[in-house]
C-alpha cells in the first residue's frame, strides 16, 4: 500500500532533488564557518568567504520554502488518491456496509491523509541518513581520526532507533484503531440526537460514546513516552559524541592537524551526523504511516460480492426460488406478476427490508436464485437526498431533464412543496430544511423519475398521512401505469389496497393472500397492533 502511494506520485523525486543543494548546503556550512573563523582570528577580511557563507545560507533558506510547498501537494495528492480508491471500493462493497460508518469516515479522513504523506517521509528520513554519511564523509576529511571516534557511536544509534520503533508499533495500531471505534460511536450519537434528547439519556449515550477513551489515552501515553524515551536517550548519546570527538579534535589542534575553526566545524557535522537519532517524531509518524496503510488495506482486501445480474424474466415479472439471507431471510419463495401492487408485512425484525433488498438488488442472497424483468426504482424510509440542488437530488444518477423531474415531483405530492422554496428546484438542498414526509415524498420522485418496471418503497410512505399516501398511490398509477410495486408497510390500509399481501415471520413467508382473506387471523391482525 504504502509503495504504491510512493510510485504513483514520481513528484516525490523533485523533493529529493529541491533536498541535495540544501543537503550540500547544509553540509559546505560548517567548513564555511570555519574558515570565516579562522579569518577572524587571523585579523583579516576575505569578502569571498563571506559571500560564500552568505550564499549557502541562502540555499538552505530558498531549498526549504520550496520544500515545504512539495511536501504538502504531494501529501495532499497521495491522501487523495488514496481516498478516491477506498471511497470507490466501500461504495462497491455495497449494502449492507462491511464497515460502520464512523470507523469508514475515519479511514478515509485520517488514515488516507497519514498514509498518503508516506513519500515525504521516507524522503525526509533518506535526506537524514544522507547528511549523516556526509557528516562523517567530512569529518574523516577533517581527520580520519574524528570520523573513527564517532562511528563508534554508530551501533549505539542504530540500537535506539530499532527499540523506537518496535516498541510504538503497537501502540500506534491500538491508537488508530481506537480513533476508529470512537468516531463510529460519534456519528451513531450524532445520527440519533433526537432521539437520544427526547429519551433523556444524552448523559448515558456520552458515556457510551467516550467508553473507549482509556484504551486511546493509554496508547497515546504509551507511544508518546516511547518517544520521550527515545529523546533523552538521544540527548544523552549527543552530548557524549561531541565530547568522544572534540577531545580527539583537541589532540588534533595539540598535534597541529587541526585548527580552531576546525574544531568548530567538526562540532557541526557531529550534530548533523546524530540527526537522524534525533527525527523520533519522523520515526513515529512512519510508524504511524504503516498502522494507517494497515487499516486501509483491511478495506481494500475485503473482496467485492459478484455484481452478476438477476436471472431473466418477463419485464415488471419478480420470482425468488429459495432466497435466504443470513440472519433475515430463510428459503423463501416468492412470484410477483408483472404489475401487480403486493404489500410485504410483519412484525420488526421478521425480514421485510431483507426481502425489500434482495427484490430490488441492493442485497444479494447467499443461498437462492432471483429472477426480475427491467429497471427497478428505489426508495426507502429515511432517503438520503444527494445532490447540490433538489433538482440534482431527484435526477440523481441519471441525466433526465426538469421536466422529468417536475413531473416525478407532481407524482409523489411534492412539487408544492418544492415551488415554494427560495430559488424552487435550483434551491441548494443546504437551504432546503424539510419535514420527514417532505424529505420521503423527494425520495418518492427520486425512484419515480427513472420510470422503473418494479417499483420498491421500503417503509417509504410511513411519514406521509393516510391521505397523501392514498393520493401517492393513485399519482405513482397515473404517471407509471403498468408498474409492479412491492411496498413494505406497517398499515392495515395500505395492505387493504394492494392486489396481495406477503406476510413475513422470522425470516420465512407465512402466508402469501388478500388482506381480506389474511385479517380473519388473530396474529395477522395483531402485525398492525
Amino acid at each position: 500500500m504504502l509503495l504504491s502511494v510512493v510510485r504513483r506520485d514520481p513528484r516525490w523525486l523533485l523533493l529529493a532533488l529541491n533536498a541535495l543543494p540544501v543537503t550540500a548546503a547544509g553540509l559546505l556550512l560548517p567548513t564555511a564557518l570555519a574558515s570565516a573563523v579562522d579569518m577572524a582570528l587571523a585579523g583579516r577580511l576575505d569578502g569571498g568567504t563571506v559571500l560564500w557563507l552568505v550564499g549557502l545560507a541562502g540555499v538552505e533558506v530558498l531549498g526549504d520554502a520550496i520544500g515545504v510547498v512539495l511536501a504538502a501537494s504531494i501529501t495532499a495528492r497521495g491522501a487523495a488518491w488514496l481516498r478516491r480508491r477506498l471511497t470507490e471500493h466501500l461504495l462497491a462493497l455495497g449494502h449492507p456496509a462491511r464497515f460502520e460508518a464512523g470507523d469508514a469516515v475515519s479511514r478515509l479522513t485520517g488514515d488516507s491523509g497519514i498514509a498518503g504523506g508516506v513519500a515525504v517521509l521516507v524522503v525526509d528520513l533518506g535526506i537524514s541518513a544522507l547528511t549523516a554519511a556526509g557528516a562523517v564523509t567530512a569529518l574523516a576529511l577533517l581527520d580520519w581520526r574524528l570520523a573513527v571516534v564517532f562511528l563508534l557511536s554508530v551501533p549505539l544509534a542504530a540500537l535506539l532507533v530499532r527499540s523506537h520503533l518496535r516498541l510504538t508499533a503497537a501502540d500506534v495500531a491500538t491508537y488508530q484503531e481506537v480513533s476508529g471505534e470512537l468516531s463510529a460511536r460519534l456519528v451513531d450519537a450524532v445520527g440519533g440526537l433526537r432521539t437520544i434528547a427526547a429519551s433523556g439519556r444524552a448523559d448515558q449515550e456520552a458515556e457510551r460514546v467516550l467508553r473507549p477513551l482509556p484504551r486511546l489515552s493509554a496508547a497515546g501515553v504509551g507511544m508518546w513516552h516511547t518517544q520521550a524515551r527515545m529523546i533523552w536517550r538521544a540527548g544523552l548519546l549527543l552530548p557524549a559524541v561531541e565530547l568522544a570527538v572534540l577531545t580527539a579534535a583537541g589532540f588534533g589542534v595539540v598535534a597541529g592537524r587541526l585548527s580552531v575553526g576546525d574544531v568548530l566545524a567538526t562540532l557541526g557535522y557531529v550534530a548533523l551526523g546524530m540527526g537522524v537519532v534525533g527525527q523520533a517524531t519522523l520515526l513515529t509518524a512512519l510508524q504511524r504511516a504503516r498502522a494507517s496503510a494497515e487499516r486501509l488495506e483491511e478495506v481494500l482486501s475485503t473482496p467485492v460480492p459478484p455484481t452478476g445480474f438477476p436471472g431473466y424474466a418477463a419485464s415488471g415479472e419478480v420470482e425468488l426460488s429459495g432466497v435466504s439471507v443470513p440472519g433475515a431471510l430463510h428459503d423463501v419463495d416468492l412470484t410477483v406478476p408483472a404489475g401487480a401492487f403486493v404489500a410485504v408485512v410483519g412484525r420488526s425484525g421478521s425480514g421485510k427490508s431483507a426481502l425489500a433488498a434482495v427484490i430490488g438488488g441492493l442485497a444479494r442472497p447467499s443461498a437462492g436464485r432471483v429472477r426480475r424483468g427491467g429497471s427497478v426504482g428505489y426508495a426507502f424510509e429515511r432517503p438520503a437526498l444527494v445532490g447540490t440542488t433538489v433538482a440534482d437530488a431527484v435526477r440523481y444518477g441519471t441525466s433526465l431533464d426538469h421536466d422529468d423531474v417536475v413531473a416525478a415531483c407532481r407524482a409523489a405530492q411534492v412539487h408544492d412543496v418544492v415551488v415554494r422554496l427560495p430559488e424552487g428546484y435550483r434551491t441548494p438542498m443546504s437551504a432546503a430544511p424539510m419535514s420527514g414526509g417532505e424529505a420521503q415524498r423527494l425520495g418518492l420522485a427520486r425512484a419515480f423519475v427513472r420510470d422503473p418496471a418494479v417499483l420498491v418503497l421500503d417503509d417509504a410512505t410511513a411519514s406521509l398521512d393516510m391521505v397523501t399516501e392514498s393520493t401517492v398511490e393513485r399519482a405513482v398509477e397515473s404517471a407509471l401505469p403498468g408498474r409492479t410495486r412491492v411496498v413494505v408497510t406497517h398499515r392495515a390500509a395500505t395492505a387493504r389496497r394492494a392486489d396481495f399481501v406477503v406476510w413475513l415471520d422470522d425470516g420465512r413467508v407465512r402466508a402469501v393472500g388478500p388482506h381480506a382473506d389474511l385479517w380473519d387471523d388473530d396474529e395477522y391482525r395483531a402485525v398492525f397492533g
